[in-house]
């Protein structure tokens, strides 16, 4: 009897670790409010990536902090896409609107950094991307909405085959 819960154990641990990195960005308490009183729920905005050109939003609600985590990861898995870079930056400037969030993104030169504020700062560094230069130009502060506009925004990029399959040139 005890030799069976020992493979269930080491079964459990011989799983592959995930190869995504993930970010809690927002975590809000949000109520409903009916006749029979007010109902409280969890709602998480996870963003995971794996720093080499992969990233992904996901927003979930749950009954406990943790369900609503989990969920939203689960979500963010299902949501990822491949950001185009060349060179550590993008491939050209870009900008997004999402509510009343607006989010611009412009490529930089090798060493410059990521200058980002907040959300951006946080997908950018997830997605792999090193050199790049935002600003949010829309009027809000909301998380969610500058994360769907940063994510849209990165979703409009695209790079021709050529550049894509090309090599990278050293600078000497």
């Amino acid at each position: 009897m005890l030799g069976r819960f020992k493979k269930i154990r080491e079964f459990k641990e011989e799983r592959p670790k995930d190869e995504f990195e993930s970010k809690l960005l927002d975590l809000a308490r949000v109520v409903k409010v009916s006749a029979g009183g007010r109902r409280l729920r969890f709602r998480a905005v996870v963003i995971i990536g794996n720093k080499k050109a992969k990233v992904g939003v996901g927003v979930a609600k749950g009954l406990d902090v943790a369900q609503a985590v989990e969920k939203a990861t689960r979500f963010a898995k299902k949501n990822l896409i491949e950001v185009p870079i060349i060179n550590d930056t993008i491939p050209y400037e870009v900008s997004s609107k999402f509510g009343a969030a607006e989010i611009l993104l412009k490529p930089q030169r090798k060493g410059r950094g990521l200058v980002a504020g907040g959300t951006v700062r946080v997908i950018c560094n997830l997605a792999g991307i090193k050199n790049i230069s935002s600003k949010v130009l829309g009027r809000t502060g909301n998380k969610l909405n500058n994360a769907l506009a940063t994510i849209s925004a990165i979703k409009k990029l695209k790079i021709k085959e050529s550049h894509a399959t090309a090599p990278v040139k050293a600078n000497s």
